[in-house]
Protein backbone atom coordinates (compact mmCIF):
# COMPACT_ATOMS: atom_id res chain seq x y z
CA UNK A 1 0.00 0.00 0.00
CA UNK A 2 2.77 2.74 1.24
CA UNK A 3 4.51 1.62 -2.25
CA UNK A 4 1.81 2.25 -4.31
CA UNK A 5 0.76 5.30 -3.06
CA UNK A 6 4.73 6.83 -3.22
CA UNK A 7 3.77 5.81 -6.90
CA UNK A 8 0.77 7.64 -7.38
CA UNK A 9 2.49 10.65 -5.28
CA UNK A 10 5.69 10.25 -7.55
CA UNK A 11 3.77 10.12 -10.70
CA UNK A 12 1.22 13.16 -10.00
CA UNK A 13 4.43 15.67 -8.77
CA UNK A 14 5.99 14.94 -12.16
CA UNK A 15 3.34 15.42 -14.19
CA UNK A 16 1.91 18.52 -12.10
CA UNK A 17 4.76 19.86 -9.85
CA UNK A 18 2.62 19.52 -7.23
CA UNK A 19 2.24 17.61 -4.04
CA UNK A 20 -1.26 15.76 -3.63
CA UNK A 21 -2.71 14.17 -0.21
CA UNK A 22 -3.57 10.05 -0.65
CA UNK A 23 -5.84 9.60 1.92
CA UNK A 24 -4.70 5.61 3.31
CA UNK A 25 -6.68 3.01 2.89
CA UNK A 26 -8.24 4.36 -0.26
CA UNK A 27 -9.45 2.00 -2.87
CA UNK A 28 -8.11 1.74 -6.32
CA UNK A 29 -5.01 2.97 -5.45
CA UNK A 30 -3.15 0.68 -7.78
CA UNK A 31 -5.18 1.64 -10.73
CA UNK A 32 -5.22 5.14 -9.88
CA UNK A 33 -1.11 5.00 -10.33
CA UNK A 34 -1.13 3.42 -13.10
CA UNK A 35 -3.43 6.22 -14.92
CA UNK A 36 -0.80 8.89 -13.32
CA UNK A 37 2.32 7.34 -14.90
CA UNK A 38 0.50 7.03 -18.27
CA UNK A 39 3.06 7.53 -20.72
CA UNK A 40 3.03 7.55 -25.26
CA UNK A 41 4.71 4.64 -26.51
CA UNK A 42 6.83 5.00 -29.80
CA UNK A 43 9.21 1.97 -29.96
CA UNK A 44 7.65 -1.89 -29.93
CA UNK A 45 9.28 -5.19 -29.18
CA UNK A 46 8.77 -7.54 -32.50
CA UNK A 47 5.76 -8.92 -31.09
CA UNK A 48 2.33 -9.84 -31.63
CA UNK A 49 -0.89 -8.54 -30.27
CA UNK A 50 -3.16 -11.85 -30.03
CA UNK A 51 -6.68 -11.41 -31.83
CA UNK A 52 -7.96 -12.38 -28.35
CA UNK A 53 -6.50 -10.03 -25.99
CA UNK A 54 -7.32 -7.15 -28.84
CA UNK A 55 -11.25 -8.19 -28.83
CA UNK A 56 -11.08 -8.38 -24.88
CA UNK A 57 -9.65 -4.71 -24.78
CA UNK A 58 -11.98 -3.59 -27.48
CA UNK A 59 -15.20 -5.14 -25.66
CA UNK A 60 -13.25 -3.08 -22.16
CA UNK A 61 -12.86 -0.10 -24.30
CA UNK A 62 -16.23 0.04 -25.69
CA UNK A 63 -17.55 -0.47 -22.10
CA UNK A 64 -17.05 3.58 -21.69
CA UNK A 65 -19.88 6.14 -21.09
CA UNK A 66 -22.19 6.88 -24.28
CA UNK A 67 -24.22 9.69 -24.58
CA UNK A 68 -27.87 8.40 -24.46
CA UNK A 69 -26.50 5.08 -25.01
CA UNK A 70 -26.55 5.39 -28.58
CA UNK A 71 -23.19 4.05 -28.89
CA UNK A 72 -21.76 6.02 -31.39
CA UNK A 73 -17.73 5.01 -31.09
CA UNK A 74 -16.64 2.29 -32.93
CA UNK A 75 -12.23 0.90 -33.44
CA UNK A 76 -11.14 0.00 -37.32
CA UNK A 77 -8.26 -2.68 -36.40
CA UNK A 78 -5.58 -2.48 -39.28
CA UNK A 79 -3.31 -5.27 -38.91
CA UNK A 80 -2.27 -6.03 -43.03
CA UNK A 81 0.80 -5.00 -43.23
CA UNK A 82 0.11 -3.16 -47.01
CA UNK A 83 -2.48 -1.24 -45.52
CA UNK A 84 -0.22 -0.24 -42.80
CA UNK A 85 2.42 0.65 -45.21
CA UNK A 86 -0.26 2.79 -47.03
CA UNK A 87 -0.98 4.88 -44.20
CA UNK A 88 2.57 5.25 -42.96
CA UNK A 89 3.18 6.66 -46.27
CA UNK A 90 0.78 9.25 -45.10
CA UNK A 91 2.56 10.07 -41.90
CA UNK A 92 5.89 9.91 -42.62
CA UNK A 93 7.08 12.16 -39.89
CA UNK A 94 5.80 8.55 -37.60
CA UNK A 95 8.04 5.89 -39.06
CA UNK A 96 8.39 4.08 -36.18
CA UNK A 97 4.12 3.41 -36.06
CA UNK A 98 5.57 0.43 -39.14
CA UNK A 99 7.18 -1.22 -35.62
CA UNK A 100 3.59 -1.31 -34.36
CA UNK A 101 2.22 -4.88 -35.01
CA UNK A 102 -1.39 -3.19 -34.95
CA UNK A 103 -2.74 0.05 -35.87
CA UNK A 104 -6.18 1.43 -35.01
CA UNK A 105 -8.95 3.90 -35.72
CA UNK A 106 -11.19 5.50 -33.44
CA UNK A 107 -14.34 6.51 -35.25
CA UNK A 108 -17.20 8.84 -34.97
CA UNK A 109 -19.95 6.92 -36.66
CA UNK A 110 -23.40 8.88 -36.78
CA UNK A 111 -24.73 6.52 -39.29
CA UNK A 112 -26.03 3.68 -37.11
CA UNK A 113 -28.84 5.99 -35.27
CA UNK A 114 -30.58 7.36 -37.98
CA UNK A 115 -29.93 3.55 -39.99
CA UNK A 116 -32.10 2.34 -36.93
CA UNK A 117 -34.74 5.29 -37.15
CA UNK A 118 -35.40 4.25 -40.83
CA UNK A 119 -35.45 0.79 -39.55
CA UNK A 120 -37.80 1.83 -37.52
CA UNK A 121 -40.08 3.64 -39.39
CA UNK A 122 -39.58 6.66 -37.11
CA UNK A 123 -38.52 10.14 -38.16
CA UNK A 124 -34.76 11.61 -37.06
CA UNK A 125 -35.25 14.78 -37.01
CA UNK A 126 -32.27 15.28 -35.25
CA UNK A 127 -29.49 15.57 -38.62
CA UNK A 128 -27.75 18.99 -37.00
CA UNK A 129 -24.46 19.56 -35.39
CA UNK A 130 -25.07 17.43 -32.18
CA UNK A 131 -25.53 14.21 -34.22
CA UNK A 132 -21.66 14.46 -35.12
CA UNK A 133 -20.44 16.56 -31.73
CA UNK A 134 -22.56 13.34 -30.02
CA UNK A 135 -20.20 10.73 -31.60
CA UNK A 136 -16.83 12.41 -31.76
CA UNK A 137 -17.25 12.20 -27.92
CA UNK A 138 -18.20 8.68 -27.86
CA UNK A 139 -14.95 7.89 -29.93
CA UNK A 140 -13.04 9.85 -27.97
CA UNK A 141 -14.24 8.58 -25.06
CA UNK A 142 -13.45 5.02 -26.61
CA UNK A 143 -10.10 5.78 -27.14
CA UNK A 144 -9.15 6.65 -23.72
CA UNK A 145 -10.83 3.88 -22.41
CA UNK A 146 -8.94 1.80 -24.33
CA UNK A 147 -5.73 3.35 -23.63
CA UNK A 148 -6.49 2.54 -20.33
CA UNK A 149 -7.28 -0.32 -20.72
CA UNK A 150 -4.45 -1.55 -22.74
CA UNK A 151 -1.41 -0.12 -20.17
CA UNK A 152 -3.31 -2.24 -17.78
CA UNK A 153 -1.63 -5.24 -19.32
CA UNK A 154 1.20 -4.46 -20.32
CA UNK A 155 0.65 -2.78 -24.03
CA UNK A 156 1.58 0.87 -25.08
CA UNK A 157 -0.42 2.74 -27.18
CA UNK A 158 0.32 6.48 -29.13
CA UNK A 159 -2.91 8.29 -30.16
CA UNK A 160 -2.63 10.05 -33.60
CA UNK A 161 -4.72 12.94 -34.24
CA UNK A 162 -2.82 13.49 -37.73
CA UNK A 163 -4.88 11.24 -39.52
CA UNK A 164 -7.08 13.64 -39.72
CA UNK A 165 -4.89 15.87 -41.27
CA UNK A 166 -5.45 13.16 -44.46
CA UNK A 167 -8.66 12.42 -42.95
CA UNK A 168 -10.34 12.05 -46.85
CA UNK A 169 -7.36 9.65 -48.08
CA UNK A 170 -7.69 7.66 -45.42
CA UNK A 171 -11.57 7.53 -44.85
CA UNK A 172 -11.65 6.34 -48.79
CA UNK A 173 -8.47 3.80 -47.99
CA UNK A 174 -10.63 2.57 -44.89
CA UNK A 175 -13.99 1.87 -46.85
CA UNK A 176 -15.64 4.42 -44.75
CA UNK A 177 -18.88 5.39 -45.64
CA UNK A 178 -21.39 8.51 -45.02
CA UNK A 179 -21.37 9.43 -41.77
CA UNK A 180 -18.27 8.05 -40.36
CA UNK A 181 -14.90 9.63 -39.85
CA UNK A 182 -11.61 9.27 -38.29
CA UNK A 183 -11.02 10.74 -34.96
CA UNK A 184 -8.01 9.60 -33.98
CA UNK A 185 -5.38 6.77 -35.23
CA UNK A 186 -3.35 4.80 -32.03
CA UNK A 187 -0.36 2.66 -32.29
CA UNK A 188 -0.21 -0.53 -30.42
CA UNK A 189 2.16 -2.95 -29.27
CA UNK A 190 4.13 -4.35 -26.26
CA UNK A 191 6.88 -1.08 -25.33
CA UNK A 192 10.75 -1.77 -26.24
CA UNK A 193 11.43 0.88 -23.58
CA UNK A 194 10.25 2.48 -20.56
CA UNK A 195 8.10 6.37 -21.58
CA UNK A 196 8.37 9.16 -19.75
CA UNK A 197 5.57 11.38 -17.89
CA UNK A 198 4.55 14.48 -19.85
CA UNK A 199 4.02 17.20 -17.38
CA UNK A 200 0.79 18.86 -17.31
CA UNK A 201 -0.81 22.36 -16.68
CA UNK A 202 -1.21 23.00 -13.14
CA UNK A 203 -4.68 22.25 -12.10
CA UNK A 204 -4.60 26.00 -11.18
CA UNK A 205 -5.50 26.51 -15.29
CA UNK A 206 -7.17 23.66 -16.41
CA UNK A 207 -9.79 22.62 -12.84
CA UNK A 208 -12.13 25.57 -12.12
CA UNK A 209 -14.37 25.52 -9.06
CA UNK A 210 -18.32 27.68 -9.35
CA UNK A 211 -17.14 29.26 -12.14
CA UNK A 212 -14.48 29.19 -14.84
CA UNK A 213 -11.47 31.65 -13.45
CA UNK A 214 -8.18 32.85 -15.54
CA UNK A 215 -7.33 34.46 -12.71
CA UNK A 216 -2.96 34.50 -12.98
CA UNK A 217 -3.06 32.68 -16.34
CA UNK A 218 0.06 34.19 -18.01
CA UNK A 219 2.36 33.41 -14.38
CA UNK A 220 1.43 30.31 -14.24
CA UNK A 221 2.15 29.05 -18.22
CA UNK A 222 5.27 31.06 -17.28
CA UNK A 223 5.94 28.98 -14.40
CA UNK A 224 4.52 25.72 -16.33
CA UNK A 225 7.46 26.53 -19.13
CA UNK A 226 10.30 26.69 -16.83
CA UNK A 227 9.36 23.43 -15.05
CA UNK A 228 8.62 21.26 -18.54
CA UNK A 229 11.83 22.99 -19.93
CA UNK A 230 13.15 21.52 -16.99
CA UNK A 231 12.03 17.86 -17.30
CA UNK A 232 11.58 17.70 -21.05
CA UNK A 233 13.19 20.30 -22.83
CA UNK A 234 12.58 20.62 -26.54
CA UNK A 235 15.89 19.41 -28.82
CA UNK A 236 14.66 21.75 -31.55
CA UNK A 237 13.23 25.05 -31.79
CA UNK A 238 9.91 25.12 -34.86
CA UNK A 239 10.61 27.01 -37.64
CA UNK A 240 13.35 29.35 -36.57
CA UNK A 241 13.52 30.60 -39.91
CA UNK A 242 10.10 32.44 -39.66
CA UNK A 243 10.14 33.54 -35.95
CA UNK A 244 14.16 33.57 -35.08
CA UNK A 245 15.78 31.59 -32.44
CA UNK A 246 14.32 32.37 -28.65
CA UNK A 247 16.88 32.62 -25.96
CA UNK A 248 14.31 30.29 -23.61
CA UNK A 249 11.78 27.96 -25.72
CA UNK A 250 9.00 26.36 -23.82
CA UNK A 251 6.37 24.71 -24.41
CA UNK A 252 3.92 28.00 -25.02
CA UNK A 253 6.16 29.03 -27.44
CA UNK A 254 6.07 25.69 -29.23
CA UNK A 255 2.16 25.61 -29.67
CA UNK A 256 2.07 29.13 -30.20
CA UNK A 257 4.59 28.62 -33.08
CA UNK A 258 2.53 25.18 -34.37
CA UNK A 259 -0.92 27.16 -34.40
CA UNK A 260 1.00 30.32 -36.05
CA UNK A 261 0.01 28.41 -39.59
CA UNK A 262 -3.43 27.19 -40.89
CA UNK A 263 -4.11 23.38 -40.18
CA UNK A 264 -7.11 21.31 -41.08
CA UNK A 265 -8.62 23.69 -42.76
CA UNK A 266 -10.36 21.63 -44.91
CA UNK A 267 -11.77 19.17 -41.96
CA UNK A 268 -15.29 20.60 -42.43
CA UNK A 269 -15.59 20.84 -45.93
CA UNK A 270 -14.21 16.72 -45.49
CA UNK A 271 -16.79 16.64 -42.03
CA UNK A 272 -19.89 17.84 -44.80
CA UNK A 273 -18.90 16.13 -47.56
CA UNK A 274 -19.63 12.38 -45.42
CA UNK A 275 -23.30 14.00 -44.62
CA UNK A 276 -22.84 15.65 -41.55
CA UNK A 277 -24.50 18.91 -41.28
CA UNK A 278 -23.00 21.04 -39.01
CA UNK A 279 -25.64 23.73 -37.99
Amino acid sequence: MADTIDRLRAALFERFGESFPVPEGLAGLDELAHIAAHHVCRRYQPRDVSPDLLRLLCATALSAPTKSDLQQGDILIVRDKAKREAICRLLPEMPWLMDAPVFLVFLANGRRVPQIAAMRGTPFPNDHLDLFFNATVDAAIVLANFVRAAEAVGLGCCPISVIRDHAATASEMLALPDKVVPVAGMGLGWPAEDGAISPRLPLDVTVHEETFSEDGLAAHIDAYDQRRAAIRPYRRQREPERFGAAPFYGWSEDKARQYAKPQRTDFGVFVRGKGFKLD
